[in-house]
């Protein structure tokens, strides 16, 4: 099978897209060579996208009056989309990217300047297929075009002689147009996001704006068949459409460049000043790594922290690894632990209000309030915390959420006599509570001393337990 020109270009920019992505991934931490990873994927999936976005938009060549099916796998031949190749390709990118835990604006924005250089260097492979021209002209540097064998595809039609036969005059060779104004948006990306520090997908989001910028009026030059819509090249509207959503895309989106640590795979450790740290997974020798091994134990991360570039920077200098953000830490305050939920709810208790009516004990607010009924009492708790209250002549405790009001060394109530009737005392560890006729009683006995009546109502914590 002869090896062919066209081809050659192809894989050349794909080479030329790797250099320049892979330079750019490392800088923003990722992991040497992972663009060969993303490439596995991405390349294939472009490919296929390329060739299937030619085929429904030139579907009379394959499947129209005269037209061959089988030929629209015939890719030598000539026809890729490059519209199809980098949605194609963006679905590659993005299943590669989740295997590696990278983000894939990172991905994106790595490869900004990358791509348009690809497609410059691909470019020129249309000159060896003799295709993708523009009209006649007479500058200096119009292009010869050969006439094509119908019958022998990929090869000039010849005369008698054996010379092949040129087309009359000389024509636009729109595909150099193409690749010059490439070269030229590979170079705008690069300016603008070094000076703007593009994030998130803005600096992809810029190259296609340039890109269709320059399609547009390009694809308004060329003379070869294409389909139509109200009188316009379908590439042209493509054009149109798919720089109105980048330009949307760039200004809606906003965010700083992303840089990436890793959450495992190299352990993070102090360096001297001016060596990069150990965990940097950017200065990784891959060709001493031992590929049978897990990932995350030969040192390969497999997932990442975006961080900013002055977070990256320390990180490089150091090898520790900064702090979460409080976005970051949102997530695990969520997280339902019981014993997070019990200290709010005891916070929240100590603001709310005693329920019912409660008879307030003298001395200081941290004194414990009790109520008596027919020399009756009955104290509960719930979660640490009673109030007494009097309701309807039996002796029941209201609990507001779990709150506790504890009579301390430093808010002791003063004992109780006869003068002072309603007032609980402390003595001895025992709560007594002091009667209109000058009895002290101890809480949960009757006048006499003895144990208050087993059948009296249950307190409010009892019945909420």
């Amino acid at each position: 099978m002869p090896i062919r020109a066209y081809a050659l270009c192809i894989v050349l920019g794909i080479v030329v897209a790797c250099v320049v992505t892979e330079l750019r991934m490392r800088r923003r931490g990722v992991a040497p060579w992972a663009v060969l990873d993303i490439a596995v994927w991405a390349v294939p999936f472009g490919i296929v996208g390329a060739r299937i976005y030619h085929v429904i938009t030139s579907p009379g060549d394959y499947f129209g009056d005269g037209g061959e099916p089988i030929k629209a796998l015939y890719i030598w031949e000539g026809g890729l989309g490059i519209w199809g190749a980098v949605a194609g390709g963006a679905v590659g990118a993005w299943l590669a990217a989740r295997q590696l835990g990278i983000p894939l604006t990172v991905v994106a924005d790595a490869l900004a300047p990358g791509l348009p250089l690809a497609q410059a260097v691909g470019r020129v492979g249309n000159w060896f297929n003799n295709e993708l021209f523009g009209g006649p002209t007479t500058l200096p540097w119009g292009l010869e075009i050969h006439r094509m064998d119908g019958t022998n595809p990929g090869h000039a039609l010849r005369d008698d002689s054996g010379n092949p036969v040129l087309e009359p005059g000389l024509f636009h060779p729109t595909f150099l147009y193409e690749a010059i104004w490439n070269i030229g948006v590979a170079g705008f990306v690069l300016l603008l996001d070094r000076r703007l520090k593009l994030g998130r997908g803005r600096a992809f989001a810029l190259y296609v704006m340039g890109y269709t910028a320059g399609r547009f009026w390009i694809e308004m030059m060329r003379t070869d068949k294409a389909t139509e819509i109200l009188g316009a090249r379908l590439n042209v509207w493509t054009a149109v459409l798919v720089f109105l959503g980048a330009l949307i895309y760039f200004v809606r989106v906003r965010g700083p460049q992303e840089y990436l640590i890793p959450l495992d795979g190299a352990a993070a450790v102090p360096v001297t000043s001016g060596a990069p740290a150990a965990s940097d997974v950017s200065q990784v020798d891959v060709s001493q790594v031992d590929v049978s091994r897990a990932p995350g134990a030969i040192g390969i991360p497999t997932a990442y922290r975006v961080v900013t570039e002055e977070q990256f920077g320390r990180y490089q200098e150091t090898g520790e690894i900064p702090p979460e953000e409080p976005t970051e830490r949102a997530s695990s305050d969520d997280s339902g632990d019981p014993d997070d939920d019990e200290a709010a709810s005891d916070d929240d208790a100590e603001q709310l209000a005693p329920v019912g009516r409660v008879d307030e004990t003298a001395a200081t607010d941290a004194v414990p309030e009790a109520a008596t009924a027919d020399n009756t009492a009955r104290t509960a708790t719930a979660d640490n915390a009673a109030r007494t209250a009097t309701a309807d002549n039996a002796a029941k405790t209201a609990t507001a959420g779990g709150a506790a009001r504890t009579a301390t060394a430093e808010s002791a109530v003063q004992p109780a006599s006869a003068g002072d009737p309603g007032k609980t005392a402390t003595a001895d560890g025992v709560d007594k509570t002091a009667t209109d006729d000058g009895t002290v009683t101890a809480a949960g006995r009757n006048g006499d001393g003895e144990p208050a009546d087993a059948g009296a109502a249950p307190g409010n914590a009892d019945r909420d337990r």
